[in-house]
Parts: C-alpha cells; structure tokens; sequence
C-alpha cells in the first residue's frame, strides 16, 4: 500500500484552528500509522511558504521545495500523513500587502511535486476549508483589528479586500495547477475534522469532537481595537493596549 498524504492547506479564519487543537489533543490516539504534523512540526515548511507568497520570487519558492523534501524524509513508505497549517498557503491577504491567495496553487504545485518525486507512488490530496464571503471578511477584520495596526471599519475592509473571499476561486485554480494531485475543499461545518480523518483512513471510532468554534468577538470589541489602532501611540504602546483588552476580555 502507497503513502497517503492529506494535505490541509488553508485558509485561514475557516476552523482550522479547531480542527488543529482536536488533531493535537488526540494525536496520541489517531496516529498510530497515522503520522499528524502540525504548524510546530514543520515551522520552516510554513515560513518558506509564508516568505514565497510575498516574494514570489524563485529563490523563495526554491526554499519551500527544499523544505518540503526535509520534512518528507522521516515519512513512512506506507500509511498515512495528514498535515494541516493555512500558513501552507502563505500569508492571510491583508498581511504584507497581499491581496489574495494568489500564491496558493504555486505553494501547492511546488509541494505536490517536491513529494512526488520524494516518495515515488505517493497519493496526495490537497484539503482546503472555506466559508462564505461576508463572514469570513468580518473575521479576517477583526483579526488584522487584533494583531496589526489595521484602521480600516469592517465596511471599509470588506471593500478593499472583497476578492480575497474567492476562496472557491482559489481551489479552482489550485485543482488546475495539479494534474496529478486530487484537490478537495469543505465548507465550514462540524463534518470538516472527520471527513480529514476518514480521507486519512483513520477508524472512525478514533475519531475526536471538533472543539466549540470561536464565535466571534463582540462589535464594541471591534470598535475598541479599531479605537487603539487609530489612536497617536506608536506601535508597541498599541500592541499592549490590544493585548491588555484581550486579556480583559478573556
């Protein structure tokens, strides 16, 4: 039997982090040939990816090959390897001038490749998670509100980076981008971790629960961050202020 490898690729803001908790709170239990590698598994992999998508340069995408072939080095010849970290697909559009994935199916070409010629006979399917334009802008937003200097309102960022929420657009062109490699995307939903967990051939009694998802801050949260952001402190005296509000929060 060939290795299978799934490959969680993005995108961000769409539950991955919930299925990456479940995954890690469980690893010990579904990955007995069922190798689980995570964003902390396989940080230069997930950096080179991150560094290529505002690069696009060939140098870059050179590093994530070669990062790719390291990490395929210790995989079994048999069995399966779920990997899941949306940094796969570079950086969330909003961060370092991006305006879209647009650097996803050259992210996924390089790798699927990489691996191909790695483990001869390899089955890869590329997994991408998505969700419905409105609310994934409103939760982009807020996260740039969280962790950048975003000024923008929520109407203001819905407009600027409308077509980042092509996320169907980007599966499309990552499928064409893969003659050889099958592309799957799944709405987000509560079924998202298991069908992963089945597509890796783990029983289904080994299956965990997907954990509460996140349900959003409050509006007057948005308003606060967005408060700071705009205010004259500099950067680090408004990186303390959004953390002490979080943690207030919290």
């Amino acid at each position: 039997m060939a290795l299978r490898l799934i490959v969680h690729a993005g995108f961000h803001k769409t539950g991955t982090t919930s299925i990456q908790k479940a995954l890690d709170t469980h690893r010990a239990y579904i990955a007995d040939n069922d190798a689980i590698i995570l964003r902390a598994d396989m940080m230069a992999l997930c950096e080179a990816a991150r560094a290529y998508s505002v690069s696009r340069s060939p140098l870059d995408l050179g590093i994530v090959q070669y990062e790719a072939s390291v990490l395929a080095e210790a995989w079994p010849d048999a069995g399966a390897v779920l990997l899941s970290s949306e940094d796969l697909s570079g950086h969330m559009p909003g961060r370092r001038g991006l305006r879209t994935y647009v650097a996803a199916p050259s992210l996924a070409r390089a790798m699927a490749d990489t691996w191909q010629a790695a483990c001869p006979g390899i089955d890869i399917a590329f997994v991408y998670t998505t969700r419905p334009a409105a609310p994934w802008l409103a939760s982009c937003h807020m996260q740039h509100l969280r962790s950048t200097r975003m000024t923008l309102s929520q109407d203001g960022y819905a407009q600027a980076f409308g077509a980042s929420a092509d996320l169907d657009g980007v599966v499309v062109s990552t499928r064409a981008a893969l003659p050889h490699a099958s592309v799957h995307s799944l709405a987000l939903d509560d079924t998202m971790l298991l069908r992963l967990l089945t597509w890796a051939g783990v029983p289904e009694q080994l299956h965990p629960k997907l954990p509460h998802r996140n349900k959003g801050e409050p509006e007057e949260m948005r308003a606060a961050l967005r408060d700071i952001n705009l205010s004259d402190i500099d950067d680090a005296a408004a990186r303390k202020a959004r953390r002490a509000l979080l943690q207030r929060k919290g």
